[in-house]
């Protein structure tokens, strides 16, 4: 009877550690087959789970994953080659950034930081059709009494903003809304799509909590 028990029990020993070791190694290969698929865009996080929808989400989303940007107005970089985080995108157009463009520059900085633990999660970009160098801050002109340059004005005020250039036409059919109303800036997900617009009146708080709800549910 002892040599019946004996490869029985070796048996159930075996199983259980095969279901040890399978369970972890199914959930790696689960993860890792979600994040492609959300990489080729085959499924998308947001409308599966959801969202407080205090900001607006774009249908379809835009992919910023096929444009060719400049950095700083001369190096050629794609939105790969920026450090994979939720990124808040800042549109501004012309060769002038007026209160509204400053007042987005403020709130979005201030939403970021207000993140806390999640700060490093997320990263802000200015997306403009004008390197930075040739645009104006208007209110820090009139106080210096000479032209303050959007390049020389992050560099002090927002450190770590990146900062793309894209031709007007092509800023356009990435941004269209902002043509019609400048007050609001966008979010863009860790695979490169577009999938929100903010408007500058919506209360602050109502944002934090839309990317929260959007860090917890993504591993990006």
């Amino acid at each position: 009877m002892t040599d019946t028990v004996v490869p029985s029990q070796r048996r159930r020993a075996r199983l259980v550690l095969i279901l040890i070791a399978g369970i972890p190694l199914s959930m790696m290969l689960g993860a890792t087959a979600l994040w492609w698929a959300v990489e080729q865009g085959h499924v998308d996080v947001v409308s599966s789970v959801g969202t407080a929808n205090h900001g607006e989400l774009l249908d379809p989303p835009r992919s910023m994953s096929d444009v060719v940007f400049q950095h700083e107005g001369v190096a050629k970089t794609l939105w790969q080659d920026l450090p994979v985080k939720w990124q808040l995108l800042v549109v501004q157009r012309g060769d002038t950034c007026d209160e509204i463009c400053q007042q987005q520059f403020y709130q979005t900085r201030q939403i970021h930081l207000a993140l806390g633990k999640d700060f490093n999660r997320v990263g802000r970009v200015v997306l403009s059709d004008t390197a930075p160098k040739a645009v104006t801050i208007t209110a820090e002109q009139e106080q210096a009494g000479s032209a303050v340059s959007l390049s020389d004005w992050l560099a002090r005020e927002h450190v770590g903003m990146t900062a793309l250039t894209v031709a007007s036409e092509r800023l356009s059919e990435l941004a269209p809304e902002v043509l019609a109303s400048p007050a609001q800036w966008y979010v863009v997900d860790p695979a490169g799509w577009m999938m929100m617009r903010v408007s500058d009146d919506l209360y602050y708080k109502d944002v934090i909590s839309d990317l929260r709800f959007l860090l917890k549910h993504s591993g990006g």
